[in-house]
Order: structure tokens, then C-alpha cells, then sequence
């Protein structure tokens, strides 16, 4: 029985542009084997698309909650997706 791939989009409010938070973000999704792509919205929230196996998503999604030292998470949309299988994680602008 081999795991599941899964697409989530979050969306992540509070203080989290202008705290390394891609960049962070790109380091942990290449630990955990995770793909797509994060982005600043002008809103002031980052959007990440992200896909994995379901085990290595779960992590991820956990480190979201949290982000880099600096950032103040307050909250994490999260939407189940369809797979775009995506070859790497990156920053869009």
C-alpha cells in the first residue's frame, strides 16, 4: 500500500511578508520532497501551491502553521487541489 499524492493551496495570514518566509519555505519543501511554488499576494498573505506524498505534505503543512523565526502566523487556509505534477518548488512573483 504505497501513499497518496495530494495538492493543497494555502493561503497564510499574519505577519508573514518580509520575514524570509519563501525563502524558508523553498528549504523546507525541498526537505520534504514537496513541489509548486510560493508567492507574496498583495494582500499581504503568501499563497503556496504545494504537492506531495501525503505523509510529506502533512510536515510541510505542519512548518506553514509556524513559518520562518521571524514570521507571526496567524492563520492557514487550506484547500484540497487537483495534482498539476509540478517538477519543482519556487518563488513566483
Amino acid at each position: 500500500m504505497g501513499t497518496r499524492v495530494k495538492n493543497f493551496q494555502l493561503t497564510i495570514t499574519g505577519r508573514v511578508q518580509g520575514v524570509g518566509f519563501r525563502y524558508t519555505a523553498v528549504q523546507k519543501a525541498r526537505e520534504h520532497h514537496i513541489k509548486g511554488y510560493v508567492k507574496n499576494q498583495y494582500d499581504g498573505s503568501v499563497l503556496i501551491e504545494a504537492e506531495g506524498e501525503e505523509t510529506d505534505l502533512d510536515h510541510f503543512v505542519l512548518w506553514c502553521h509556524r513559518g520562518p523565526f521571524s514570521a507571526r502566523v496567524e492563520n492557514v487556509i487550506q484547500i484540497a487541489g487537483n495534482i498539476k505534477n509540478y517538477t519543482s518548488f519556487s518563488v513566483k512573483h
